[in-house]
């Protein structure tokens, strides 16, 4: 299942029966009749409630906004915890210190990336793998056999609190327990409202944010969501839905799985080698991932004249090289962006090509390298304070 969010997608809607998935327990403190909401991971989320996107999205870049996500934590225990993990995700996991998380993929045999995610140390045999979209927990059930572990769903519904502003929301909100002292991917359990919750300083924007893990029903979601807006409202904070984090993490170079990246792809595809350890011990697609090709197929695009979305082919000459996976609007640049999956590898950074939509019209674009700004990622790391 692939999970657009394009302008389009916020349109074509269709009825189905909501017991089949996981209504989020903060819902009654936004939903209204402008509501469309999307699924992912099993669980209902807003991809749009109304908003005007743009004033949402420069909320996000110079104060705060709080979204309910869907992603989901997977919770893995017991002696033989961090074997099984080396067994399954591409990085090396040994290393992890708890407190810590860290960016991790998981691949199929084929060395296709199956899913990706960020893996939490919480305690001694005791991991939590936040999952993006996709059937994890019965991908770890399916390849358990012969560890001593459980795997089990702590159904815990995750909030952001993304932007410039969120240390200071979320050092009110934690009675100064959460300071700036706090690291990029640092992680631990706080107070918040009186509730002892798990916090991590990361999230899905490329701002300066944090994640909000609930203790499923010991938690007290609405008084939970009361107490972060009475601290956020105060320095601007706004809800919003997943519309104006879908333009940011794009312009953070940020991928979707089952969007930008899938089964068909390789980290090295996906240009997330970085992330793949050959020297660790055996894993889950390792033997492909030896002989697979390292060069990168997936890169950005930019288009001053329109908005590209995964209906358009990129073209070069009188070739088709690639396709757009998705695409949206850069406030922040002024252009239209996207990513490209090209067919084969080449020295295509730096090249005009052309954009063709599925109506035929076509117009110039350009090929360049991720993320769109900010390449040293220092806004997300709090080095970067300026606000735009």
């Amino acid at each position: 299942m692939v999970n657009l969010q394009e302008d389009k997608d916020l349109k074509n809607n269709v009825k189905i029966s909501g017991r089949r998935f996981e209504e989020s327990p903060f819902v009654a403190r936004y939903i209204s009749s402008k509501t469309v909401r999307g699924v992912y991971a099993n669980r209902f989320f807003a991809v749009y409630n109304g908003e005007d996107f743009l004033s949402k999205y420069w909320l996000l870049r110079r104060k705060a906004l709080i979204f309910d996500v869907p992603e989901k934590p997977i919770e893995i225990t017991g002696p033989d915890a961090e074997r099984f993990l080396e067994k399954i995700l591409t990085r090396k996991v040994s290393g992890i210190k708890e407190g810590r998380g860290f960016y991790a993929l998981a691949c199929t045999p084929n060395g296709g990336i199956f899913m990706d995610g960020v893996l939490f140390k919480l305690g001694h045999e005791k991991y939590w793998y936040v999952q993006a979209d996709g059937p994890f927990e019965t991908w770890l059930l399916a390849n358990c056999g012969g560890y001593d572990i459980e795997i089990s769903d702590p159904n815990s519904r995750v909030l952001q609190i993304q932007g410039p502003l969120s240390i200071e929301i979320m050092k009110a909100a934690s009675g100064g327990e959460i300071d700036e002292s706090m690291s990029y991917y640092q992680s631990g359990f706080f107070n918040i409202g009186g509730q002892r919750l798990f916090v991590s300083r990361s999230g899905f924007t490329n701002e300066l944010g944090f994640e909000i893990y609930c203790n499923g029903a010991a938690t007290d979601h609405l008084a939970l969501w009361d107490h972060l807006m009475f601290h956020g409202e105060p320095l601007g904070m706004e809800f919003s839905s997943t519309r104006a984090m879908t333009i940011r993490r794009i312009e953070g170079g940020i991928l979707g799985n089952t969007t930008d990246m899938d089964t068909s792809m390789t980290p090295y595809d996906a240009g997330l080698g970085s992330f793949v350890n050959l020297t660790k011990g055996d894993f889950v697609g390792r033997d492909a991932l030896v002989k697979a090709d390292k060069k990168r197929l997936l890169m950005g695009l930019t288009c001053a004249d329109a908005t590209p979305n995964s209906s358009c082919d990129v073209i070069y000459g009188d070739m088709i090289l690639g396709t757009v996976t998705t695409g949206v609007p850069s406030p922040t640049l002024g252009l239209g962006i996207g990513y490209v999956k090209f067919k084969t590898p080449g020295d295509w950074t730096g090249k005009e090509m052309k954009l063709r939509f599925s109506d035929g019209n076509e117009y110039n674009c350009s090929i360049v390298d991720l993320p769109f700004f900010d390449k040293d990622h220092l806004i997300v790391r709090g080095i970067d304070r300026k606000i735009p």
